[in-house]
């Protein structure tokens, strides 16, 4: 039986939209916002597509990403070995490690449907049995990268602008307000992490896939809808 793709791919669509209009949000309330700040400094206000190609925009973006994928990527990493008690974000208690071929569907248990990849063996199906957080480590080191150089132009600019010597890239990797920019996104990430893992022990969401049965067990670990 076919399925609508609009229906089948509804996930995606819905936060790719909700990306979208929250990154052009982000664009145009923080041109406002510069430039408010622009003339409080009696300097001359900029254009659109020259905020969003400066280091201030691109900063403010690359900050974000890089601790959003930070999160996803110790999500995955850490699920693989630590468990919760109750916790339908966590494995079942006896299943912690990396598991069996078997159990994994890989080599020679792999089935007529597996990824090529999953069949192969070797070298080829070890990458791709950790394909999502290598994806998900690189785009964390880049976009933090991206990070480190936007926010040390902006960072930069501003020292200059008040005729300051704005130091070297490595000197603002170590300083306060690089780290105090990184670590307010990381422990807001922790935070909400650590919420749902915790409340979804207790509370429930009849339907979702994040959640347990509403009647079943609080210690019931690992069972979704």
């Amino acid at each position: 039986m076919k399925h609508n793709p609009l229906l089948t791919n509804g996930l995606s669509i819905a936060f790719s939209l909700l990306f979208a209009f929250s990154l052009i949000g982000q664009a145009f309330s923080g041109l406002a916002y510069f430039n408010d700040q622009q003339q409080a400094s009696q300097l001359e206000p900029v254009g659109f597509w020259q905020y969003v190609t400066s280091s201030s925009f691109a900063v403010d973006v690359a900050e974000n990403w890089q601790s959003e994928f930070l999160q996803f990527l110790l999500y995955i990493w850490l699920t693989v070995w630590l468990v919760q008690k109750g916790s339908p974000e966590s494995k079942e208690i006896e299943k912690r490690g990396t598991e069996s071929d078997k159990e994994e569907l890989v080599g020679q248990f792999a089935t007529p449907d597996s990824p090529k990849w999953a069949k192969a063996g070797g070298m080829k199906t070890h990458i791709y049995s950790n394909s999502l957080i290598l994806v998900m480590g690189g785009i964390f080191l880049g976009s933090w990268f991206a990070q480190s150089v936007a926010g040390f132009s902006a960072f930069a600019e501003e020292q200059l602008a008040n005729l300051q010597d704005p130091g070297t890239w490595g000197e603002y990797l170590v300083s306060p307000e690089f780290w105090n920019r990184t670590l307010q996104n990381w422990q807001s990430e922790f935070l909400a992490v650590w919420s749902m893992v915790i409340l979804s022990v207790y509370l429930r969401q009849r339907g979702s896939p994040e959640s347990k049965p509403v009647g079943e067990p609080h210690d019931s670990t690992g069972a979704t809808n």
